[in-house]
């Protein structure tokens, strides 16, 4: 009784902490970014890798749809939106990852565009399983919860020369700040 007591104690115990010891760390600075493939909120999929193909490229990761449209991922959409044409001129690709519970998702991402039309060089992809926002080591894992609001922006070859990672619902950047940092990276467009 005793062995199967102290096996049972050790078995939960490795549970609790092998998720934390191996969850992905959130790429930085330097990194080749990792590949993946979403769906669009009108189902299509879509493969990273061939949006930032040879152009600069700022990957938003947004709190998605926690239970409700946050705020914050409104106003930042909102700001990134009034600035297209800064984001075109500047040859960059501007891709927003909408995580969130895989039920309705796809709605819910419609509903947060609302009538808002995205420009060709803008994409919102969706991440119904979390499988983005957990590869990507972002996943907030609390009640309430989707995913760290993150903005990395990849030179042309993929490599991440741009992170910022935000561990609250504010702390986001601006399209002002983003463009800051574009001219830097402007080698291919």
């Amino acid at each position: 009784m005793t062995r199967t007591l102290s096996l049972g104690i050790a078995a939960t115990l490795f549970s609790c902490v092998l998720p934390a010891v191996f969850a992905a760390a959130p790429p930085a600075v330097g990194d080749k970014a990792p590949d993946f493939s979403l769906p669009t909120f009108d189902g299509k999929s879509k493969q990273f890798s061939q949006l930032a193909a040879d152009r600069t490229t700022v990957l938003l990761v947004l709190r998605g749809y926690p239970g409700y449209q946050c705020p914050f991922c409104t106003r930042q959409f909102r700001d990134f939106l009034q600035n297209s044409a800064a984001f075109a001129h500047a040859g960059a690709r501007v891709v927003f990852v909408y995580p969130g519970p895989p039920a309705r998702l796809a709605d819910r991402a419609t509903e947060f565009l609302g009538s808002t039309r995205l420009p060709e060089h803008f994409d919102l992809l969706i991440d119904p399983d979390y499988t983005f926002t957990n590869r990507y080591g972002l996943r907030w894992d609390a009640n309430g919860e989707t995913a760290y609001p993150a903005t990395f922006v990849l030179d042309p070859t993929g490599t991440i020369i741009f992170e910022k990672i935000s561990r609250s619902h504010g702390g986001r950047t601006s399209a002002t700040e983003i463009l800051e940092v574009l001219p830097k990276t402007k080698m291919a467009r």
